[in-house]
């Protein structure tokens, strides 16, 4: 089953259960996944669905950063819980020791000998720790990268 296919299974689930935050935030997750497909013209594939539902993980996150600046903690909180609700959807999160062993991996691949070579170190990591499955976080890829290379 697609992660489309899924979305649309539990949005009738919350629909049917009264659920109006979770059918909320599953319909808009519909919505942002059917609106690429119209843009791509054709099906999307699984890890292009991965990429819409990362980009809206990623917009609550920096809107919720942006509330609690602002002091809307109740503004905070709801784009949290719906960042919550799509990372469910989302493959589990790489952890520390599988970036920095990808990082390794990429930087043995690509014969990077330093902070020049961030950008083909950086592409070939995202590749491994995407085709491993996992989730990926770019900022602490990048981290590792440039620790990596500096050092």
């Amino acid at each position: 089953m697609s992660l489309t296919e899924r979305i649309t299974v539990d949005l009738r689930a919350a629909m049917k259960g009264r659920d109006a935050p979770l059918t909320s935030v599953l319909r808009m997750a519909k919505a942002a996944l059917k609106n690429r497909e119209i843009e791509k013209r054709a099906p999307l594939e699984p890890p292009e669905e991965l990429k819409v539902l990362g980009t809206l993980v990623k917009q609550r996150e920096e809107a919720a950063a942006q509330f609690e600046k602002a002091g809307r903690g109740e503004l905070a909180q709801k784009e949290r819980v719906e960042a919550g609700v799509l990372k469910a959807y989302l493959p589990a999160e790489a952890g520390e020791e599988e970036i920095l062993a990808a990082v390794d991996r990429a930087i043995a691949e690509t014969g990077a000998s330093g902070p020049k070579d961030l950008g083909a170190v950086m592409k070939a990591a995202l590749a491994l720790l995407r085709e491993s499955g996992h989730g990926v976080d770019g900022k602490q890829v990048n981290a590792a990268v440039r620790s990596r290379l500096s050092g």
